[in-house]
């Protein structure tokens, strides 16, 4: 592993969104580095020491906070002539961060005031009275055409919808929360999801014209949600609450599918794993009427490693011709059912993944692999190894017998 020499560092530092440049404050100075050669590109002055940094998307612009000011400063990388200071005067500034389109900059006030939206192409400036929060409480559609703006007026919580083109109010609607915590448009930007504080568990999806497709409310007593968020494919809503339990919704009736206890550790005999995929060249493989079984009982977990340390499953796919004779008996099992079974993104148990791969088996496809799971554990400095000591004897054995190419370290 190779380093650099150490640069001097005294606030934030940031990668940009393209991942070619890095962002450093250094007192009053903004040092921009290419993250290849950590060449200077760029140096900026700020008036005061930076607090905060936050890139545009296009990574072509960067803002600066200035807590003690309090004022907002923003570089360009292809002007650095270019230069724009945003203050609010009195009202100060608690939050500031880019829109989609990296053109403008939406600042909350002190005490949630008002939200304005700075135009960086005609220094126009659009407020937004009685924002809820300063760093929450705003969504972005995925196409960034639309804003949805969580505020508050006579006690009642509401939603404006702007146009992220003219920055104008397109709707406003009341929404049903004693204390809304925060908003999130789904994936599809067909609806968005609110919910309530801890106090009250409430969960509420919304169309965008304003109407309630679902009210979700688990249990009454108790502290309620801690957390929201939408599957990729926008199918699934996934509810994290206090009862240390985790539901997931489904985004056509609106119904609670599966429910998951969050375990504070995980000890032997192994009840959950995470699996990751890794497909390989499926080559010479042939057909089989068993479906693979998984067996984990061997698979033990001591308390020294549950302390600060991470461990993930993977799963090779392997052609039957890289392994020996005499442990083809283990099984095999198609791919395109096991990526079926692990491609929804669950926690799945010993039982309930060997169920799927029971029932899911016999779909009918044309090329079938054998399967070989690794533990793999984190290592302070040294990156990922394969641990022979987490894995059940027959995988202990098929990498004994055959070399795969990868590093394993004994205990």
């Amino acid at each position: 592993m190779e380093f650099t020499e150490a640069y001097k560092q005294t606030g934030p530092c940031c990668f940009s969104p393209n991942a070619r440049y890095i962002a450093v404050a250094v007192d009053y100075r903004l040092v921009i580095r290419d993250t290849l050669s950590f060449k200077v590109v760029q140096l900026f002055s700020c008036l005061d020491k930076i607090s905060y940094i936050e890139w545009a998307v296009d990574s072509e612009y960067i803002l600066c906070g200035l807590h003690k000011r309090p004022m907002i400063q923003a570089w360009s990388l292809t002007q650095p002539e270019w230069t724009c200071k945003i203050d609010e005067g009195p009202a100060g500034i608690a939050y500031a961060r880019w829109s989609p389109d990296s053109r403008h900059i939406l600042t909350t006030s002190d005490f949630q005031l008002r939200l304005t939206v700075w135009s960086l192409v005609n220094t126009a400036c659009v407020h937004v009275q009685w924002p809820k929060h300063a760093s929450k409480g705003l969504s972005f559609t995925k196409d960034g055409k639309f804003a949805a703006i969580c505020t508050r007026r006579d006690c009642k919580d509401y939603i404006n919808l702007l146009s992220c083109y003219t920055w104008e109010i397109m709707g406003t609607f009341a929404v049903d929360t004693l204390d809304l915590a925060d908003i999130e448009w789904s994936p599809d930007d067909s609806a968005v999801v609110v919910w309530d504080s801890p106090l009250e568990y409430k969960v509420l999806i919304y169309s965008p014209d304003g109407r309630c497709l679902f009210k979700y409310q688990a249990y009454e007593s108790g502290l309620g949600v801690k957390c929201v968020s939408w599957s990729p494919c926008g199918h699934f809503l996934a509810v994290g609450s206090y009862d240390q339990m985790f539901r997931v919704l489904n985004h056509l009736t609106w119904k609670t599918f599966a429910e998951f206890m969050h375990l504070s550790t995980v000890r032997a005999p192994c009840c959950a794993a995470v699996f990751k995929c890794f497909p390989f060249s499926l080559s010479n493989c042939q057909e089989v009427d068993e479906p693979l079984h998984l067996d984990m009982s061997e698979l033990s977990l001591s308390d020294e490693l549950l302390q600060g340390n991470s461990v993930s499953f993977n799963i090779f796919f392997l052609p039957k011709k890289m392994l020996q004779k005499d442990t083809s008996e283990l099984g095999m099992t198609s791919q395109k059912c096991l990526l079926r079974c692990l491609s929804r993104s669950l926690l799945l148990t010993n039982q309930t993944l060997n169920k799927e791969l029971a029932s899911c088996h016999g779909a009918g496809t044309a090329s079938t692999s054998v399967l070989v799971m690794t533990a793999c554990q984190p290592l302070s400095g040294y990156g990922t190894c394969i641990t022979l000591s987490l894995l059940p004897s027959w995988c202990r054995r098929i990498l004994s017998e055959q070399p795969l190419g990868i590093q394993h370290a004994q205990d």
